[in-house]
């Protein structure tokens, strides 16, 4: 059948009336998008082993040696440039490929939750390492994920002569929300003209606009008084403790005076050394959350005031030291709808029959409601679809979001209704399940990257999104000043402890097909009837 050249403009030029900006523009061509799509599919072996291997590594925030040791050899070995202590932080670094063209910022993060350690493919509640940290969020299939897409598609550019840049980047202790306004302020995204991060879900997913979470910032507030023997002559010694109590009881009264859209919540860090002893040197851990950077500020001066009121009561004296900061999330539309695109022409993963009934045991197991592995794609996450937010957690991509174009690419590693920052949510993280997720959120993350190298219009359409909208109504304003530093000595007592007794489990890919291989785990495993 002949069309005139006038008849093909017409309907091209109907179907972008049709289409979302963002999709308008993203036509990297079928064919370069199924060989990135392919290298990725012939990397299924490489995914497994990595997602298994991080898995096996356990590391909390800040102490992700050798994990970010293992993922800077794989990469250095495929021609990447690593830089490492990068803003600072011992664990972290970027590693860079290419030349001219875009520069793409690909991150994902690669820490555990302290306490959550689990044997994988088992439905019970059962720690490898008793006490020992854990993967409870599943912060162990993002870079595979990302590493995997990555290489995928510098094959794909270079056998094209596409001219492109990658940097790929690990968020360090992203469970205390204490390094990526770090690496905004130190530069790190300085040059970088689009960004997309991924995290771990139970769908296959992406958002544009305010996201509904809320910001936060992490303070500790450290008070100072005066030891004296708690019963020969208390009346000579000052309290620190009674400062954090004090402070502590003030916070819990203000919230009834809070809008509901807030979260705040602590730990006692130091409580004093034995009840005979005034405490002369007590602390406090808080985490004030909001939905704005006006709103997140206002708590934490609110907080700082009380402190001091608490010091001046107490006879005692108050400093703080931030911890962490994390920006309220922002997703770039056209980046968006560019990469759902890209998610409606991979869809789901193909589970298998195995991997249902391990889903319907680890829920049954644990109590959970049922409900099967995903098998549809969801719509596009907008304002209008996720409606008026009530406040809940954190994610420190926010602060990259107020600096470069950005989104999350949410793929499903997991098991639906399992808990996040809870054991349960470690269990399916080295099965079946976790490695066919992370291939799958890899494909859609290696085809937006085609799309990016291959059309200038949809980072510059990304670009101005960010101008005239995401930042006509907020500027990015952290609480984070020139002389706050990383927390770095988080967890290291903890490792330092704990990991003798953890690297007997550690994966080895050369003798064992996986890890459940290696730990003598039967898949999928059956349900167990929870103990009453």
């Amino acid at each position: 059948m002949h069309i005139s050249k006038r008849s093909l403009m017409a309907a091209l030029m109907a179907s972008a009336l049709v289409l979302p900006a963002g999709l308008a523009q993203a036509q990297a061509s079928p064919k370069l998008k199924a060989a990135a799509q392919a290298g990725v599919k012939d990397r299924a072996v490489l995914t497994q082993q990595m997602v298994d291997s991080i898995y096996s590594f356990a590391e909390p925030g800040f102490q992700e040696y050798k994990t970010s040791e293992y993922v800077t050899g794989i990469l250095e070995k495929n021609g990447f440039t690593i830089t490492r202590g990068v803003a600072g932080i011992p664990t972290a670094w970027t590693a860079t490929w290419g030349e001219g063209g875009p520069l793409i910022a690909l991150g994902s993060d690669i820490d555990g939750l302290l306490g959550l350690s689990q044997v994988p493919g088992n439905p019970v509640i059962t720690p490898q390492v008793p006490g020992a940290p854990g993967h409870g969020e599943g912060h162990n299939s993002g870079m595979p994920l990302v590493v995997v897409a990555a290489l995928a598609a510098k094959d794909v550019m270079v056998a094209n002569n596409i001219k492109g840049r990658l940097m790929i980047w690990p968020g360090v202790a992203e469970e205390l929300l204490a390094t990526k306004a770090f690496y905004v302020r130190d530069g790190v995204f300085k040059d970088v003209d689009v960004s997309i991060f991924t995290h771990v879900a139970n769908e296959l997913g992406t958002s544009w606009g305010p996201a509904g979470n809320n910001g936060m910032v992490s303070v500790e507030y450290t008070f100072k008084g005066k030891t004296s023997h708690s019963a020969g002559a208390p009346w000579a010694g000052r309290s620190a403790l009674d400062g954090v109590e004090l402070m502590n009881a003030a916070w819990n009264m203000k919230r009834e005076h809070l809008p509901v859209t807030q979260r705040s919540h602590y730990i006692i860090t130091n409580g004093g050394s034995q009840p005979n002893i005034v405490p002369g040197e007590a602390s406090v851990w808080y985490y004030f959350r909001e939905q704005t950077f006006e709103s997140i500020r206002n708590l934490y001066e609110t907080g700082n005031t009380i402190s001091e009121a608490a010091a001046k009561a107490t006879g005692t004296t108050v400093t703080r030291r931030v911890l962490g900061y994390a920006a309220p999330n922002y997703g770039n539309k056209p980046l968006a709808e560019a990469a759902y695109a890209n998610m409606q022409k991979v869809g789901l993963p193909k589970w298998s029959a195995d991997d249902q009934a391990f889903a319907k045991a680890v829920q049954e197991t644990n109590g959970f409601a049922l409900k099967p592995l995903t098998t549809k794609l969801a719509p596009l996450s907008t304002p209008e679809t996720r409606g008026p937010s009530m406040g809940g957690g954190s994610d420190d991509i926010g602060d990259i979001m107020w600096t470069v174009p950005t989104i999350t690419i949410r793929f499903p590693s997991n098991i639906p209704n399992t808990i996040g920052h809870n054991v349960t949510a470690a269990i399916a993280m080295a099965t079946p399940i976790a490695h066919k997720g992370a291939v799958n959120g890899a494909e859609v993350l290696a085809m937006t990257i085609m799309d990016i190298v291959t059309t200038p219009s949809l980072v510059q359409s990304a670009k101005d999104y960010q101008q005239t909208v995401q930042f006509k109504d907020m500027k990015y304003d952290p609480v984070l000043t020139a002389e706050d530093t990383p927390a770095i000595h988080l967890n290291k007592e903890t490792m330092e402890r704990l990991r003798p007794q953890m690297e007997p489990f550690y994966y080895d890919p050369t003798k064992y097909s996986s890890y459940l291989e290696q730990l003598g785990v039967k898949y999928p495993a059956a349900a167990v009837p929870p103990a009453k």
